[in-house]
């Protein structure tokens, strides 16, 4: 198996000053240029080829399989996950990612907030069974801060999951820094009870990143048997004995991985790697738990405290975890504006963004950006110059123009899904069932949401928009627009 890095590796020496940069970020993160991966897929065996691309803020991470027809994206998101019996994958629109946990850990764990992820193939490599590769690829080419604010979720309640049939406990409690608590318990003489503990992110890249997966001989014999880790090999998984083994078993071994000796440690591990810490079960299965939470899709402060978890308990907890903060501070129909709270784009990074200028630019900050909706602000003043002649002495903001601010934060939105969005524009091809509800007058602040009605596709983007004033809807429509090269307008 191949686990080459196809980039240079020179900046690997910077590894203190990257960490150092991780570690005190408040903005999104993203990467300095694109690394590449070669490897085989765990359950497929496929060989497959993995670039790591830069994306802008508010991007998240996604997946995108350039194999297949149209090359579908799929979003790192627990709601579009559909197996979990022997790593987690996502599918959507067609297109299935498979064993995505360990890439995800290693974005979290150096703090990367968006990122676009090519595979040519249905399932990430395993490369040596840990993080340790994909975080020396992000260290390879660097961390990128952007402009954009990072917002962190308080999870200022605790949040609990429980599954009687695999005993597995998850809990979220309050806390001023993301943490995670493993304990493992397989009821074996071999493993033991262990645990593990990431006190702070910062913490990853050196006390968990490396932790590789394992597993038990007689689960091994039962795949290998099954023929469902075709991509297996002794040097990506830590294989812990729990029962007597003949030397005929070890020898079958050795021949079905081409080992010239097999045998037992006394401690009950086969000899085919050293343990990185007395404890890397359990570290790995904290690695898995920080993956699968980042299909929650948002940052978040709490102590995640994790009894025997799992693939499936993970994903099932990211869920309730997700439906809190949707719940609770997210995407309620009003969003909240806070007129001291940073902009994700202020005024300069929006003109670089959209092609209007005065008088024709009506979108004056962007306070929230996701991969289906976006919050922006518009400061209605008396020196707007469509006052001058639009009802003189008793001035209100033409509905047209709340229609047009609204679809500049649409616009927004929808060259947001481009990684070379400066070569694209928007162009509204349609509006539909626009309402006006109360007039906008100077010294009103319009507050502009625009939320996805459907996938973009084609280049066809669908659009709900409400306007509020305060807490009051203001206007409503659904908008249409096509997003179009440039060069081909």
């Amino acid at each position: 198996m191949s686990t080459d890095i196809l980039t240079q590796t020179e900046a690997r020496q910077k590894t203190t000053e990257i960490v150092h940069q991780q570690t005190s970020a408040q903005n999104q993160q993203t990467l300095k240029g694109s690394v590449t991966l070669q490897g085989v897929g765990l359950h497929t065996g496929e060989k497959v080829t993995m670039t790591m691309k830069p994306a802008n803020a508010g991007f998240g991470i996604r997946f995108q399989r350039i194999d297949l027809p149209d090359k579908p994206v799929v979003k790192a998101d627990c709601d579009y996950v559909v197996d979990t019996s022997r790593g987690t994958t996502i599918e959507y629109n067609g297109a299935r990612v498979s064993t995505i946990e360990h890439t995800l850990s290693a974005l979290v764990g150096m703090e990367i907030d968006n990122v676009l992820i090519e595979l040519d193939g249905p399932e990430v490599p395993i490369l040596d069974g840990s993080a340790r590769l994909f975080i020396e690829a992000i260290e390879s080419v660097g961390i990128q801060e952007l402009e954009a604010k990072r917002i962190v979720y308080t999870i200022d309640s605790n949040i609990h999951y429980y599954d009687p049939v695999k005993n597995v406990d998850m809990l979220a409690v309050p806390s001023n820094e993301y943490q995670i608590t493993t304990l493992i318990d397989f009821n074996s003489p071999v493993l033991g009870t262990q645990h593990a503990t990431l006190k702070h992110i910062s913490e990853f890249r050196d006390e968990i990143g490396p932790c590789r997966t394992f597993c038990f001989l007689h689960e091994l014999e039962y795949l290998l048997d099954n023929n469902l880790i075709k991509g297996g090999d002794l040097s990506n998984a830590i294989v812990v004995v729990d029962k007597v083994v003949s030397q005929e078993e070890l020898n079958h071994l050795a021949k079905v991985f081409n080992k010239q000796k097999i045998e037992v440690k006394q401690e009950g591990i086969l000899n085919n790697i050293q343990m990185h810490f007395p404890n890397e079960p359990a570290r790995h299965k904290l690695l898995d738990v920080v993956g699968d939470l980042a299909l929650v899709g948002y940052n978040i402060k709490a102590h995640i405290i994790a009894s025997r978890p799992g693939h499936a308990s993970n994903v099932e907890f990211a869920k309730r975890i997700k439906h809190f903060i949707k719940r609770n501070k997210h995407l309620s129909d009003v969003p909240h504006y806070d007129p001291s709270q940073q902009a994700i784009y202020d005024i300069n990074q929006i003109s670089k963004v959209l092609p209007h200028r005065f008088p024709f630019l009506l979108v004056d900050k962007i306070i929230e950006l996701s991969d289906n909706h976006v919050v922006g602000i518009k400061n209605v003043t008396c020196n707007e110059h469509f006052f001058e002649g639009h009802f003189p002495g008793n001035p209100i903001m033409p509905g047209v123009l709340q229609i047009e601010a609204l679809a500049q934060a649409g616009g927004i939105l929808a060259l947001n899904n481009y990684s070379d969005r400066e070569n694209y524009d928007t162009l509204f091809i349609k509006i539909d069932k626009a309402k006006f509800k109360q007039k906008v007058i100077p010294g009103d602040t319009l507050i502009l949401k625009l939320e996805l009605l459907n996938p973009i596709r084609r280049g066809i983007c669908e659009m709900r928009g409400t306007a509020y004033v305060g807490n009051k809807l203001a206007t409503e429509a659904e908008l249409v627009a096509q997003i179009v090269r440039k060069d081909k307008k």
